[in-house]
């Protein structure tokens, strides 16, 4: 699709505030480690909680959610709904441990909390496994989503997109580290919203869907508008709800939404100025992620159930598109491929906010790792700040050319997706009890995550090849969090404390405390219940159904009410 000069003015504009931002900042990122990895903990609550939002708003998103909505109806999206228990827990439990400990990432941890070779193996291993193998694979789902956007869209192929992906993520990383990545982020989330609605706009008002009325009352999208999956599919019902809500939550790893907090989000949550700055930056993140932000796209997914009925009609519609990438998630860039010219650089601008906001917060963690947990902790001790932020700017372009060269052969949103709950499966409890049970050591933790790894790559890899009964989804997620679980909690048992003294001075740095937790879990539980039923409310006022609108709204306004005395108290010295 060709675009007009207005088109190319917007993406042109785009990228010099993009680049200007980065370099604007560039020149206080290069005056230490702290400022480039950590933004030298200034940050107040709202650029931190619109910098996650941004962070966790990538072109794989829409794309995700409209593959869900395709798939069954709105209620699968409960796979990732249920992180908003992990998300409170972290806020109100979590986030202010991470501050008092000191760290500058999640991975210098471990040496925090435990002791002795395990305790330098597990750093040393998770800084690379995280900041590299593991980080690649997820920005690669990134990338993935760009590639077929831009398949789709204006119909460039996968290594031009790669290209520009690359050489545009470097210069905007490297320049100006978290410090210009979180200052970028709200630009960048502004552009992302504005896009996301522009091309709902145009989808709503196609002739084929006839406006939002015709849309809400055609029987194809009421088959697909529950907010829970249909109970009469039990596998469904069990994987996309019961799963997520029982377990799922609390137990399974997944980046940016790590039980107890982890990776792009703590970093995010260590640079900020206070306690109130990271609890509060935290809160706005949660509230805008699940109740406010997703919105737009879930109704331009609707829509695409009228336009591209199945996937016959997507490949029909777009013949020169790799037939193996036509999965449901093509459905979101060809909506919008509707949006006329003029707008559509807007849209492509939005595009583009969103993949570079989430690449460069995984490039962003992936550097720190590498730089603090890897270079300076095991190969060079006395390296110079100057040379940590060198090696972190060499680690972003390292990073990148290896996400552009995996890309291309992952397949789509929602299997990675799935893959990455899967190795994730059974290691969730350990990250949250392990601020509070002294007894758990390195070696519960090495535990974890070698045998999570190697029952994913069985379930995943080797199983199907067996003459065995077929698993579902599910049904390999539970199995891989009971062998797991049933790992790392024996070898806890049968394996020496972490040393006693070391326990203590981590407890003296953190400060937890019954109070704290007490008052903790009830706010989380009322946050909650404020969040989804704002969820809820925004989606039966667009439904049009105002008794559940009116009972969702009051709920919410009743929870959040109840939630500023509960604060008062949790925040009692």
């Amino acid at each position: 699709m060709l675009l007009n000069t207005i088109d190319w003015i917007a993406i042109i504009l785009f990228f010099a505030l993009m680049f200007g931002i980065a370099l604007w900042c560039s020149r206080r990122a290069s005056k230490n480690a702290t400022d480039f990895f950590l933004s030298g903990r200034s940050m107040p609550w709202w650029l931190i909680g619109i910098s996650m939002c941004a962070a966790s708003t990538s072109t794989n998103s829409a794309n995700m959610f409209t593959e869900y909505i395709r798939n069954s109806n709105l209620g699968e999206n409960w796979k990732w709904w249920a992180f908003l228990l992990t998300g409170m827990l972290t806020v109100f439990v979590y986030s202010k441990l991470w501050v008092r400990s000191g760290a500058k990432s999640d991975i210098e941890f471990y040496e925090l909390r435990y002791t002795g070779k395990a305790a330098a193996f597990l750093r040393a291993f998770r800084s690379v496994y995280l900041g590299f193998i593991f980080n690649v694979i997820s920005t690669g789902i990134v990338m993935l989503a760009a590639i077929k956007i831009g398949q789709v869209l204006f119909g460039v192929d996968q290594w031009t997109v790669v290209i520009i992906t690359c050489v545009a993520s470097v210069i905007y990383s490297a320049l100006g580290g978290l410090r210009g990545s979180i200052y970028t982020d709200l630009f960048l989330f502004a552009i992302i919203m504005v896009g996301a609605v522009v091309g709902m706009y145009y989808a709503i008002n196609l002739p084929e869907v006839g406006g939002f009325k015709a849309m809400m009352e055609n029987p194809v999208v009421r088959e697909h508008i529950s907010f829970f999956p249909d109970i009469r599919n039990m596998d469904m019902f069990v994987a996309a709800f019961i799963i997520p809500i029982a377990v799922q939550w609390w137990n399974v790893w997944y980046p940016g939404s790590e039980p107890g907090g982890g990776g792009y989000i703590v970093q995010r949550m260590l640079s900020a100025k206070s306690e109130n700055d990271c609890v509060g930056g935290s809160i706005l993140y949660q509230v805008v992620n699940y109740a406010i932000r997703p919105w737009p796209w879930y109704l331009t997914a609707f829509a695409s159930l009228i336009v591209f009925p199945d996937l016959a009609s997507l490949q029909t519609a777009f013949p020169n598109i790799d037939p193996s990438l036509i999965k449901g998630d093509v459905a979101y860039p060809a909506m919008l491929t509707f949006v006329p010219k003029g707008w559509l650089g807007v849209v492509a601008a939005a595009m583009m906010g969103a993949l570079f906001s989430t690449v460069a917060a995984h490039l962003s963690m992936g550097s720190n790792y590498i730089a603090n947990d890897f270079w300076k902790r095991f190969v060079r001790k006395d390296a110079s700040e100057k040379e940590l932020i060198l090696v972190g700017r060499v680690s972003v372009v390292i990073l990148m050319i290896a996400t552009a060269l995996i890309s291309p052969y992952l397949i789509s949103a929602g299997t990675v997706f799935n893959l990455i709950l899967q190795i994730g499966a059974g290691t969730g409890l350990i990250y949250l009890l392990r601020w509070f049970w002294m007894r758990i050591n390195a070696w519960s933790e090495i535990t974890a995550m070698i045998v999570s790894f190697i029952v994913a790559v069985f379930l995943e890899l080797i199983y199907p090849h067996l003459d065995l009964p077929v698993l579902l989804s599910w049904h390999k997620l539970i199995i891989g969090i009971v062998i797991t679980t049933i790992s790392w909690v024996s070898v806890t048992l049968l394996t020496k404390p972490t040393d006693a003294a070391k326990c203590a001075e981590f407890q003296s740095k953190i400060r937890t405390s019954r109070h704290d937790i007490a008052w903790g879990l009830l706010a989380m539980t009322m946050a909650c219940v404020s969040i989804y039923s704002a969820m809820f409310a925004v989606g039966y006022w667009i439904y049009g159904e105002v008794l559940l609108a009116s009972i969702t709204t009051s709920t919410f306004t009743i929870a959040t009410l109840s939630l500023w005395p509960i604060l008062k108290r949790l925040n009692r010295k």
